[in-house]
């Protein structure tokens, strides 16, 4: 695939969308992540049907052009064709990533959770550009009943990983331990409240990237 994962990966969660003003919300938002340098961004919501998903997924994509931004679907692999989106985050109790791939396609972006004490058994040799890893730290912003790995689990999941895998870690990640967690051996840091439930987010994910560099 000819994409460089960027280091820091938003994940924009629908609970931060205003009910009143939610087009206007998402295309300044994107616009605004665009402009202050976001490459991917994984749109997430759970609770949403099909038909709010499309919606704002077309704005999101207006906003965030596909020569400058990958978009990420979670869990609705079904939608990402119609979405015009680029991938899709798959995790335990979605579509397992080789179900993803056959509906998406091989050029598209293919994401799963792979593990927090150790990788999944074979998830090494799943059809998927990306591995998620976690809760590195405790988090309120998605739920799980895994215990936080810290540091050294990152560099546990490095170590059984190899070196050419792209983890992305996951939970309660802060400005202050960002940098920490790619230097334990994650590829990229996938943060949500830190920057969505800020004044800015453009301008949070522009001092995210001056930290971590």
């Amino acid at each position: 695939m000819d994409f460089r994962f960027p280091r820091l990966y938003p994940i924009l969660d629908s609970s931060v969308i205003p009910a009143s003003g939610r087009a206007d919300f998402l295309h300044r938002l994107g616009t605004s992540l665009t402009e202050a340098g976001v490459t991917l961004l994984e749109y997430r919501n759970k609770p949403g049907g099909s038909g709010e998903i499309l919606q704002d997924a077309a704005i999101l994509r207006n906003a965030m052009p596909a020569d400058k931004v990958k978009l990420i679907l979670d869990d609705r692999a079904d939608l990402v064709e119609q979405a015009s989106f680029d991938g899709v985050h798959v995790d335990a109790g979605d579509l397992t990533p080789a179900q993803a791939r056959r509906l998406i396609g091989p050029e598209r972006i293919v994401g799963t959770f792979a593990g927090g004490d150790a990788l999944l058994p074979g998830i090494l040799e799943v059809p998927a550009d990306y591995l998620a890893i976690g809760p590195v730290f405790e988090t309120r912003t998605k739920q799980t009943v895994n215990r936080p790995i810290g540091l050294e689990g990152v560099r546990l999941l490095r170590q059984q990983a190899g070196p050419s895998a792209v983890l992305s870690a996951a939970a309660g990640i802060t400005l202050e331990t960002a940098r920490a967690v790619l230097d334990a051996g994650a590829t990229m840091v996938a943060v949500a409240e830190a920057i969505f439930r800020t004044p800015d987010p453009a301008a949070t994910f522009q001092r995210w990237m001056l930290q971590i560099g």
